[in-house]
């Protein structure tokens, strides 16, 4: 599982830099074709360059208001707007956060079986006075709840009360393992918005900079510090709610498990005390 949060993470980091990379090469592709379109203007009478201009400059500008921009192109270039510094650490969050959101999302549905059905053919191995067949259902059962039918399993010579202690600290185990990494989601929710807001107060501090050094409240120069500041705690914010939907998913899939582990430790203990009294 390290392995796989290590691959999720560089391959995002890369698709990300191949992201930016492609939009900074769109951009200069751009500025050379009105650069070239601007020389080849010049070499004209004075009359026909002022009338092309502006023709020209009406076209470029009508074209670039219908150019349809998708959802990923727009959020590349707000991204970018908002500085490498915060948004990077965000999109670092981001990656981490999401990395071991999907780990714990993998490794919790593997760990879901059918518990009734493995229940049964316990039964069924025991009726049959197969002990040892008992224990090898289990052992090819994956999840938490064959882990702790086996540990029971083998202590069922010492008799159903050690058994039953036997279930109970290895249930405590097995909740541990299920709940592994979680800490560290939460911890990546509260860290994003927050990062996002100190982006934001840094932001304002340039803004107010850049006013007291023209001496003149300029929108121009407001505008577009306040909107780079803010950017931060969008995108902070975007981070803690993709990772507080899969922290609550994640949650909920521990408490599943555990409350299916808790019943069927108890049927299993009725179980081993009945087949003890045969």
């Amino acid at each position: 599982m390290k392995k796989l949060i290590a691959f999720i993470s560089v391959a995002a980091m890369l698709a990300f830099g191949y992201s930016n990379v492609a939009l900074a090469q769109d951009a200069a592709a751009k500025t050379s074709t009105v650069v070239t379109n601007d020389s080849s203007t010049v070499a004209k009478d004075s009359t026909a360059t002022d009338t092309t201009a502006v023709a020209s400059t009406a076209a470029t500008a009508k074209a670039a208001k219908g150019q349809h921009k998708t959802f990923h192109e727009v959020l590349k270039e707000e991204f970018i707007q908002g500085g490498p510094g915060f948004m990077g650490i965000i999109l670092l969050v981001f990656i981490f956060g999401l990395a071991i959101a999907i780990e714990r999302v993998i490794y919790l549905s593997m760990a879901s079986i059918n518990s009734k059905k493995l229940l049964s053919e316990v039964e069924q191995a025991l009726n049959n006075n197969d002990l040892e067949g008992a224990k090898e259902v289990c052992r090819n059962t994956r999840g938490p709840v064959a882990a702790i039918f086996a540990e029971g399993l083998n202590r069922y010579d010492s008799g159903v009360e050690e058994v039953e202690k036997a279930i109970i600290a290895y249930g405590s185990v097995v909740t541990g393992r299920l709940e592994n990494g979680v800490s560290w989601i939460s911890l990546f929710i509260a860290l994003a918005p927050m990062l996002g807001f100190m982006g934001t107060v840094i932001g304002m501090i340039e803004a107010f900079n850049a006013i007291a050094i023209a001496g003149d409240i300029s929108p121009a120069v407001v505008a577009g510090g306040i909107k780079v500041a803010l950017l931060t705690t969008v995108f902070g914010l975007i981070v803690a709610v993709v990772l507080q939907i899969f922290y609550n998913y994640i949650i909920s899939k521990i408490d599943s498990l555990v409350s299916d582990m808790e019943d069927t430790s108890i049927s299993f203990l009725n179980l081993l005390d009945k087949f003890s009294k045969k």
